[in-house]
């Protein structure tokens, strides 16, 4: 399986936002997109996704089968709202996720176990703490198998202990062939990564 981007540009509000991606992942790789506020990277991520229309070039999945053949179809997507109902428990919205997503992989309680939010799936999403919230989010990547991780963010309101559990589960999804894209400010803990810098558009290993 390979994510491919060619030529790929975003707009946002009818402004060209970012130009000239070019990249091509295959199984076991990680892109991580670095860049100031403003450069692109969300769009980026949500371009492919298909949340937004490329304004130019394309992105696609290639290798998927019938069960994925489009990036939309292979993709978890982890953007900035955690996309939870607050007055379901974090069971119940798990539950409605891997309903909703198909290809159940976990369930619902040992992704909330891996995420270390086991004693608390009873509770309405509402009352967790912001950086529980996120945790519950990840879940969401477990409880459906889906080959490609969007992430925006991904670490956003976590404390170092979840950060480390967080790339522990992003290094498992590597090292099970799955792909990663992963847009963010701050390291993730991963190693051999590669990174778009955006604003630079160059490609670069990371070690």
């Amino acid at each position: 399986m390979r994510l491919i981007a060619e030529n790929l540009g975003g707009e946002r509000g009818g402004q060209p936002v970012f130009s000239g991606i070019d990249f091509a992942l295959g199984e076991g790789e990680c892109l991580i997109v670095t860049g100031p506020n403003g450069a692109g990277k969300s769009t980026l991520l949500r371009v492919l996704a298909g949340l937004l229309p490329a304004g130019s070039g394309r992105a696609a999945f290639e290798g998927g089968g019938e069960d994925f053949p489009s990036v939309a179809s292979a993709c978890h997507y982890l953007g900035h709202l955690n996309a939870m109902k607050t007055a379901m428990t974090v069971r119940e919205n798990l539950a409605f996720w891997q309903e909703f997503s198909g290809n159940p992989a976990r369930d619902v309680g040992e992704a909330l176990e891996m995420v270390g939010l086991g004693s608390i799936r009873h509770l309405p999403f509402g009352y967790l703490s912001t950086g529980q919230r996120r945790r519950s989010s990840i879940a969401k990547l477990l409880v459906s198998y889906r080959p490609l991780w969007l992430l925006d963010e991904p670490s956003a309101g976590l404390d170092r202990q979840s950060e480390a559990r967080l790339a522990e589960l992003m290094a498992a999804h590597l090292s099970n062939g799955g792909i990663i894209v992963a847009a963010t400010h701050l390291p993730l803990g991963l190693e051999g990564v590669r990174t778009l810098e955006m604003g630079q558009v160059a490609l670069a290993d990371a070690g």
